[in-house]
């Protein structure tokens, strides 16, 4: 059973799912969306707020302007793209703290919650932060 409760406890700590990050972008939590796909799938749709840093571009670099005191939750399109994986790892590596949103962009907006870009979906429920 101690190890089914580490497992259970090491799962919450590195994932995330829509309605968690949905409230913790309106509760003000320090937490950002990071869409890890490529920028044409951002620009066409991406959660509100969101900032886009492909995983392969994923370096010091492209990072430096980033605060590591915020916690920063990947996403790419859902379950049959990995690029939140990588870049949840990439970010890691880079000494950021990191959660992958269980579904991707795909069960955030399963959840009825809006998006952004130039196919973005209204939804029932939006964030209202004071960004």
């Amino acid at each position: 059973m101690e190890n089914q409760i580490k497992f259970y406890e090491d799962k919450l700590a590195f994932e995330m799912d829509p309605s968690d990050l949905f409230d913790a972008l309106n509760n003000g939590e320090k937490i950002i969306a990071l869409d890890a796909r490529k920028p044409f799938g951002f620009e066409a749709e991406h959660i509100p707020n969101a900032i886009n840093i492909p995983h392969r571009e994923m370096n010091l670099e492209t990072t430096q302007h980033l605060d590591k005191a915020i916690l920063y939750v990947t996403y790419c399109d859902g379950i049959g793209c990995n690029a939140s994986t990588k870049g949840a790892l990439n970010m890691t590596r880079l000494g950021f703290k990191v959660k992958e949103l269980i579904g991707g962009l795909e069960w955030w907006k399963f959840d009825g919650y809006a998006t952004e870009g130039t196919k973005g979906n209204k939804g029932g429920l939006k964030i209202e932060c004071a960004c």
